[in-house]
């Protein structure tokens, strides 16, 4: 868009910013054209930051409600002078200045350095019918967030556009934008930490220290297409306190049901397919599952089950294609009957052949050309690879569309699918001018006033996320006792409150997008995005070669979502494509088994970070640097790209090997800053090496066996059995046809070789029931010392929260080549059980 710059100046306090009081409000000199700006604590680390005019409004339908200020127990001063306030809350010193333009400053309390300022001169900008916002950069630290972005995971020196696009086929090191939308960047340093977040979904930019000039030096600016700026500023020590801190202030990541951390199995094919029709087609690959001893959780159906069957021959959502699913609900029953739920491919646009595109029109629930006074057709995809056909995206802003999705959404919820999967739901409109109906009683009821009713300035994103809310609200409604279950390719801060999960779309197959992935893994994380992983082995290119599928499989069973889903165009095979599927190279089928069972296996350890991200925030993947900030070598540019090595809950490093035919692959050991509790690692796979922290080490990685996996000493890793299990009090359909029970529970714990000096390691990890909405969370702790002879274990169950699994005994597995003997810590009986398939001694601790 035209640069058209116009900086206020002469500012003056107003009215309500008495001297009293904690906040700052200023206005403008210019009587032509006013701004106001507003600068106040509202909790001891969080800060709200308003910038607007009269044709600047703030954004109408922010992604978060402004928050009560909470600062009673928090000490706070204040220092007043004629053009700059000092505010000290807690531990953190406030400062605005507002000689110029107003300048905001954050730093630790009785430290001269700021952690973070605004760019004196330039620092809240009109910018035509948008604003821009300077602040300076900090060029050696670190940036993380946006949601989504281009790899590596640190956004320094970097231009992103703060927007969606449907990407297909995208270079994970290249290609921007991707598909979520969150205006939040992270700056951390071991000093301490800063957020900025705007609550806008609107378009716009961040230029993280991507420009520089000779007058104005090293600095970052967020330019946002619309309106005026509210902003929220977040300080914390580490990462780990602002990501839980933005958390606070958009909502935790929502629960998300058990069976939705399993393997999800996909593939556009099947549902493309007439012969045999894609009911029989999917049941011969739930046959394949069984043959081949794979569990599977749930199965994402693609869009081909929504294909007219007459011409024109394009998907209409919420109908289902008779020939190839003659009797929808007979068909779900089946695959119930396999233990495996289904996930419903669901896109929010209509052709101009779909059933119910009048009636739309009709009730003004399409986004409407202003200059033809017409719904806004646009080119959208129909059906196959990049077949396109005309069309309207709906306006979810219109109660009768939200109403209609609603309605849809039950209607396949009603037949049994078990989830929505949201997809195709970047909103990439062509014309900022279209209208909306804003009549829905979600934006109508809560938002501002006095904005036009325009696509630029409500912003395109705010759509995906109340396609969020109506998936979730409907499928909450049927079942209010279950957790909904939301799958969304899109994303906007305030959409994870509706959806469970999401996923890095459309990726290709290479080694390099498999490492690419793991910082935007990383990012997202980091974003609240943490049920969050990639389309296994590659969604669009050519078939991946069996050591580039198993490394990724072995990859991707560490982390939070795990899912085989791809549509592989070719020139030959343009609407039906081909699949990756477990069992497609026999010599590796085993491997791949193997790998696909262990992580049913470690299934405990996993969804109590799920939980644990739920509670805390914290996200199950992580940066290297996680919890490990006094160590000066996470900081370098190695260890901030995140796209080779991660932390996997606070036990398991991960590594990675991304070029063919490699067999080593070289990692960093974080350590602690006190020696005292620091004991280093062990290499969880041959030769099971224990290596000191605070070095790189080179760590053997045969493909066939597994990709480098480091224990921290002193971790743990609950487990279970390494197969699909059903747990007490999940009665749906799905689960109650699974036939084991999840009645085992063993931990793999990793005491030092020799004593722990008097050191006790412990680890909680949590359980329920997998399925509830408001469950009944019980919490479980294992704690060990060790000496030179034996590894003293404690065991405590905290289940008055109601919850009570299945099993009753827990083993106590020793890392391989750990001979020493197991004794309890209060005397409980302690019997030896032998070795597992592994080698590994392990002791059960009886009740």
């Amino acid at each position: 868009m035209p640069q058209k710059e116009f900086c206020p100046k002469s500012y003056q306090e107003t009215s309500t910013g008495a001297q009293s009081s904690a906040a700052v409000h200023l206005r403008s000199g210019s009587d032509k054209r006013q701004f106001d700006f507003s600068f106040e604590p509202i909790r001891e680390n969080l800060f709200r930051v308003t910038f607007s005019s009269e044709d600047h409004p703030l954004p109408p339908f922010p992604s978060v409600t402004k928050p009560v200020t909470s600062l009673e127990d928090v000490h706070v001063s204040t220092e007043h002078g004629s053009q700059q306030k000092t505010i000290e809350v807690g531990d953190i010193t406030a400062s605005v200045e507002w000689a110029n333009t107003p300048v905001v400053s954050l730093s630790w309390k009785g430290t001269e350095k700021p952690l973070y300022r605004d760019l004196p001169l330039r620092s809240y900008v009109a910018d035509a019918s948008g604003i821009a916002h300077y602040t300076e950069h900090d060029r050696n630290d670190l940036h993380v967030g946006l949601g989504e972005k281009r790899a590596p995971m640190d956004l320094s020196g970097r231009h992103f556009q703060l927007s969606a696009t449907d990407s297909f086929g995208y270079d994970v090191y290249n290609t921007d934008p991707l598909y979520k939308h969150i205006p939040l960047l992270i700056k951390a340093s071991p000093a301490g930490c800063v957020a900025i977040f705007s609550t806008t979904h609107g378009r716009g930019t961040w230029s993280v220290g991507s420009e520089v000039d000779g007058l104005w030096g090293h600095f970052k600016v967020y330019r946002q297409d619309y309106g005026g700026l509210e902003q929220y500023l977040i300080v914390g020590k580490t990462l780990k306190d602002v990501v839980r801190s933005y958390a606070e202030l958009v909502g935790h990541p929502i629960l998300v049901p058990r069976w939705a951390y399993g393997y999800i199995s996909g593939g556009y094919k099947y549902t493309m397919m007439d012969e045999p029709p894609a009911h029989q087609a999917l049941m011969d690959f739930a046959d394949k599952l069984k043959e081949h001893e794979i569990p599977c959780s749930a199965h994402q159906m693609s869009s081909g089950y929504s294909i007219a069957e007459v011409e024109p021959k394009v998907r209409n959502v919420f109908t289902w294609n008779k020939y190839r699913f003659p009797n929808p609900e007979e068909w779900i029953a089946k695959y119930h009957s396999r233990g495996i739920r289904l996930i419903t491919n669901i896109k929010p646009f209509l052709l101009g052949s779909h059933p119910d595109f009048q009636k739309l029109i009709d009730g003004n629930g399409f986004f409407k050309n202003p200059e033809t006074n017409e719904p806004g057709y646009m080119r959208l995809w129909s059906a196959g690879g990049a077949t396109g056909g005309d069309g309207c995206h709906i306006d979810f802003t219109s109660a009768v569309a939200f109403k209609w999705w609603y309605n849809g959404v039950q209607s396949l919820k009603r037949a049994g699918i078990d989830g929505m999967w949201n997809d195709n739901n970047e909103y990439t409109l062509p014309d900022d001018d279209w209208q909306l109906a804003v009549d829905e009683p979600t934006v109508s009821d809560g938002a501002k006033t006095g904005v036009k009713a325009t696509v630029g300035d409500w912003g395109r994103a705010m759509h995906t996320e109340l396609m969020g809310k109506a998936s979730h609200d409907a499928l909450l409604d049927l079942e209010p006792n279950q957790r909904p279950f939301v799958l969304t390719r899109s994303a906007t801060a305030g959409t994870m409150r509706y959806a469970a999960s999401t996923w890095s779309g459309d990726n290709v197959t290479s080694w390099e997008s498999m490492k690419g992935a793991n910082a935007l893994s990383l990012n997202a994380g980091i974003s609240l995005l943490q049920c969050c992983g990639h389309d296994i082995g590659g969604f669009e290119g050519p078939q991946p070669s069996p050591e580039l599928l198993l490394r990724w499989i072995q990859l991707g069973i560490h982390s939070p979502r795990f899912a085989i889903n791809c549509f592989k165009t070719s020139p030959e095979n343009n609407s039906v494509g081909e699949v990756i599927e477990p069992w497609m190279y026999p010599e590796i089928t085993p491997l791949v088994r193997d790998t696909i069972k262990r992580r049913y296996e470690i299934l405990p350890y996993i969804y109590s970070l799920g939980l644990e991200s739920h509670l805390t925030a914290s996200p199950p993947q992580r940066w290297v640097g996680w919890g490990y900030e006094s160590d000066p070598e996470v900081w370098t540019k190695a260890l901030k790209s995140g796209d080779e090595q991660f932390w996997f809950g606070d036990t398991i490093m991960v590594g990675g090997v991304y070029q063919p035919g490699v067999s080593v692959a070289k990692l960093y050991l974080p350590r602690k800053a006190n020696d005292q509790f620091d004991f280093g690692y062990v290499n969880m796979n041959e030769p099971y090496t224990y290596f000191a922290s605070g070095q790189w080490v080179e760590v053997p990685s045969e493909w066939q066996k597994s990709i480098p996996l480091l224990a921290r000493i002193g971790g743990a890793i609950p487990v279970g059995k390494s197969v699909h299990t059903r747990v007490p009090g999940d009665e749906t359909p799905a689960s109650v046809a699974v036939e084991e029970l999840d009645d085992y529970r063993g931990v793999e714990i990793f005491p030092p070789r020799g004593s722990s000096h008097g050191q006790a390691f412990s680890t909680t990890w949590f359980e329920d029931d997998g399925i509830s909405l408001k469950p009944s969370i019980s919490q479980y702790t294992v704690s060990y010392s060790s000496t030179e002879e034996k590894v003293t274990v404690g065991f405590t169950r905290d289940q008055k929260s109601g919850f009570v699994p299945a099993w009753k005994e827990l083993d106590i597995i020793l890392h391989n080549g750990d001979e020493r003997r197991v004794v309890s810590d209060i005397g409980k009986p302690v019997e030896y059980k032998g070795r597992d398939s592994r080698g590994r001694v392990v002791y059960t601790l009886k009740n």
